[in-house]
């Protein structure tokens, strides 16, 4: 959406090499639809991943942080699609929706913006005005 402005802008369009500041894009109180990928924290069980409350943690328990049963009997006969269990956790495209420009740093070409934004320190965001 912001190569198409420039395009319509000067009619020529950008070049390969050509400077983006956000001066020229973002302005105060804009508002912004961020695109990232979310930190990868690995396989989780299902306390880290979906908050199950685990078991009892004393006597003699053996259920502590185990899913227990996942599914019913021969009715189904099967797990349903999209069942709570444990796996990949993060690692996958987030949109932070609305986001808002506080501020914007012309002399050192920076975006100061209202809220989190999804990854990991130094990773690369997609920042797009929200429509």
């Amino acid at each position: 959406r912001i190569l198409r402005e420039f395009q319509a802008a000067d009619g020529e369009g950008l070049k390969v090499g050509d400077q983006i500041l956000v001066q020229q894009v973002f302005q105060s109180q804009d508002r912004v639809d961020i695109y990232g990928t979310s930190k990868g924290r690995g396989f989780a069980g299902l306390v880290k991943r979906h908050h199950f409350g685990g078991g009892a943690a004393t006597h003699g328990s053996m259920f502590h942080r185990a899913p227990g049963s996942i599914g019913a009997s021969a009715d189904p006969s099967r797990v349903y699609p999209g069942t709570r269990l444990p796996g990949q956790m993060g690692n996958s495209r987030v949109t932070v929706r609305n986001a808002r420009v506080v501020k914007v740093d012309a002399d050192r070409n920076l975006l100061f913006i209202k809220g989190g934004v999804p990854g990991a320190r130094n990773s690369y965001v997609r920042i797009v005005k929200a429509m």
